[in-house]
């Protein structure tokens, strides 16, 4: 891996002061901060070649096609997929709303839909409205006795006793940062022919997920999350299963041939890119994939367990701190609480010291009912985070926690 002190000047933002003290960020979960690579792309792209793709026979819109399918071709090969199987969406939730409706349409009354306790909203609310659709019902995979996980025994228990139609899974939990094993739960799933698919949005970039190791149907994630644009996801799914999903939006190039009388659609992954799509983001995507590209990752893991491990000692260590989450299997992120502190009032206090945290529900309401809380102060760690930020931090929450006592 790249020296840490010199990679991070590859990203601007981290030398930016905050209430005269320089930026600590720490809300990785939330969007990654972006390589000047990244924002240069966008720039050249408006700057030097902006056309539409697909349309123009001239040298822009070549130039624009090239780049475009480039980008297709990366993100293929670092999943361990091929190009046919990759669309392009606006993120994560759209990938989600894009199956939930393709599948409902093969889905008949009482049909099992398996979800987990730690899933985002974003992989709960389609799901209900499929269900409220079709006559299909959700079932909830729930937290163990510890409520920090689920447990293989729990969800093998249930997939034998509902035989589930369809399992989405989070492949780590955005609120907690927990792994789960959806390796194990997919080929186990298998007995029943069940369709998975994974939420990848907050394990894109900590895990590099490997398609054809994990075997899933559907794979989903969000650019923005793994150093790229928003406003810019993509959705993997097996050809042969994701090419039977009828079309999610009309419009230009997902077509064929129209007339008056019929149309008729591509075969994907065109037939669910309706319109211009988000070509500067998809190029600048392509940069971010470079950059992952040229980052070790065995390194990147050893780094980025390193510093989860220095902020879960230190926080174990602050009297009055409760720790939420498989604190085990973890992609670097920590949820917390103060004694009965509102989380909100330890939040604002720590960005005048230019800490950026995240606090609230992280879009999980039913996981914090299940823990009994209203949210959590929560730390997401990436690979541009040093332990001297993390001391850092731990300096000046302790000084924050001891105005609120």
């Amino acid at each position: 891996m790249c020296n840490i002190d010199i990679l991070r000047h590859d990203f601007p933002i981290l030398n930016k002061i905050v209430n005269d003290q320089p930026l600590i960020y720490l809300d990785s979960g939330a969007t990654s901060q972006k390589p000047q690579c990244v924002i240069d792309s966008l720039n050249h792209f408006y700057t030097n070649s902006n056309s539409n793709v697909h349309r123009g026979i001239h040298t822009l819109g070549d130039q624009a096609t090239t780049s475009y399918e480039n980008t297709r071709e990366k993100v293929a090969q670092f999943i361990n997929a091929v190009p046919k199987e990759i669309v392009w969406t606006k993120g994560a939730t759209e990938s989600l709303n894009i199956l939930a409706y393709g599948l409902s349409q093969s889905l008949k009354p009482r049909d099992i839909i398996l979800i987990s306790a730690l899933e985002h909203h974003a992989n709960i609310v389609p799901w209900q409205q499929v269900c409220a659709q079709t006559g299909a019902i959700l079932k909830v995979i729930p937290l163990d006795e510890t409520l920090q996980k689920i447990t293989l025994s729990e969800t093998f228990k249930l997939i034998d006793i509902y035989k589930p139609k369809i399992i989405s899974l989070s492949h780590a939990s955005n609120a907690l940062g927990n792994i789960q094993p959806v390796k194990e739960i997919i080929e186990y799933s298998k007995k029943y022919q069940s369709i998975t698919i994974i939420d990848g949005a907050q394990a894109f970039m900590h895990l590099r997920p490997d398609m054809k190791n994990l075997d899933c149907d559907f794979y989903v994630f969000s650019a923005h999350k793994a150093l790229g644009p928003t406003g810019l996801g993509c959705l993997y799914g097996k050809y042969e299963v994701l090419n039977t999903l009828p079309v999610y939006q009309t419009g230009g190039e997902m077509i064929k041939t129209v007339s008056f009388e019929e149309t008729i659609f591509s075969e994907a992954p065109s037939k669910f890119e309706a319109g211009t799509p988000n070509i500067a983001g998809v190029i600048a995507f392509g940069s971010a994939i470079d950059y992952l590209d040229k980052i070790n990752f065995n390194a990147q893991l050893i780094y980025e367990k390193a510093l989860f491990l220095s902020l879960r000692n230190q926080l174990e260590n602050i009297s009055g701190i409760k720790l939420y989450g498989d604190l085990d299997q973890n992609i670097g992120t920590i949820s917390f609480n103060y004694k009965n502190e509102h989380p909100f009032d330890i939040a604002t206090l720590l960005d005048q010291y230019g800490i950026a945290v995240r606090v609230g529900n992280h879009c999980t309401q039913p996981l914090m009912s299940s823990l009994n809380i209203e949210g959590t102060v929560r730390v997401s760690l990436a690979f541009y985070n040093t332990k001297t930020e993390i001391e850092v931090f731990i300096k000046h929450l302790k000084q924050c926690l001891s105005l609120l006592d």
